[in-house]
């Protein structure tokens, strides 16, 4: 029994006994994500922000077994945190101007002969899930993720991009670090840098820096990028098949967004107009009759399927069409 369903099974035996010590379920927790506290007043924070993720989770879970939702929730790393902090401290996306007036620079894709299911993971256009942290750079590695692809497919060689470049080296395009950035703005950045360093050469330290960029160690470029129609899933869609991995953006505002363990996220409520997120799309296809995209996130494998989640597709859930975009090199 892994720790997770380990966690799980005493959560259960807490709250169907309730003279059981929920310590023990405290601490199970805290050593699979290696939790420690600064004093005793945040212990106590954590601990009662963690419970009520806890009742959330074996609530929805228990609905999920009787076919209420088609996803499930977990105790992952997140779980000690507010929805608040989460949104604050984690969804970093800024969301451009062009999004509101501006798809010009969609370059048209073919949409005839889409192929049923797309993963560009199998083909090695997808590098590393990672985790961006208490920073709010998804923007980053949103972008970065979508130049990873475009360069993998002329050269052949998957590199992983520095998204710490991004978050040191790009405040003079409009981004703003860990306080949140765009992703167009992002490629902004490279077009006038006329490059960005590989992962290897500038890592990731979860936290604003000086900016170090070297030439050295430049693995990636653009020209150019394309923003497709706003609400658009099959120009999307077609992207996605014809182009690779794209950038995008979601609502991810919700609990139940925070706390996802696997299966179709699919929930009705969350707001298409409140995209808060950025991620990568890197495939769709159709699971028991339901259509889904494939989304790598950054925070993390501990986070839903290894840190990705199949997402709804055909009704713009969450906004997942409301802002994509692709570099062109």
């Amino acid at each position: 029994m892994n720790i997770f369903f380990a966690v799980v099974f005493w959560a259960v035996l807490v709250l169907c006994h309730p003279s059981s010590d929920l310590n023990k379920v405290w601490g199970k927790w805290k050593i699979q994500h290696d939790k420690n506290y600064d004093n005793q007043t945040e212990a106590a924070f954590r601990r009662a922000a963690w419970e009520k993720s806890l009742h959330l989770v074996l609530r929805h879970n228990q609905e999920a077994s009787e076919g209420t939702h088609s996803f499930t929730l977990g105790l992952n790393h997140l779980a000690d945190m507010t929805t608040e902090e989460i949104n604050e401290k984690l969804n970093g996306l800024k969301v451009d101007e062009l999004f509101h007036f501006r798809n010009d620079t969609f370059k048209e894709v073919s949409g005839s002969s889409l192929p049923r299911q797309v993963d560009w993971r199998t083909s090695g256009l997808v590098s590393p899930v990672q985790d961006q942290g208490l920073c709010g750079s998804c923007w980053a590695f949103s972008s970065m993720g979508a130049l990873e692809g475009q360069m993998k497919k002329q050269t052949g060689v998957l590199v992983p991009l520095s998204p710490q470049n991004l978050v040191d080296c790009s405040t003079s395009d409009g981004n703003e670090g860990c306080r949140g950035g765009y992703i167009s703005k992002a490629f902004s950045y490279v077009i006038r840098n006329r490059g960005v360093d590989s992962e290897r050469s500038y890592p990731y330290e979860h936290q604003d820096g000086r900016c170090r960029y070297s030439v050295r160690g430049r693995a990636g470029a653009c020209s150019r990028f394309h923003i497709l129609p706003q609400g658009d899933e099959k120009a999307l869609q077609a992207a996605v098949a014809a182009v690779g991995p794209v950038a995008a953006a979601v609502n991810a505002m919700l609990p139940s967004f925070h706390l996802y363990r696997g299966g179709l996220y699919n929930v009705p409520s969350c707001n298409p107009m409140l995209i808060n997120h950025a991620v990568l799309v890197v495939g769709y296809g159709t699971d028991r009759g339901q259509d889904y995209w494939l989304v790598k996130n950054s925070w993390g494998t501990d986070w839903g399927e290894d840190g990705f989640i199949r997402l709804a597709r055909n009704k713009n859930l969450c906004g997942i069409a409301n802002l994509a975009i692709y570099p062109t090199l």
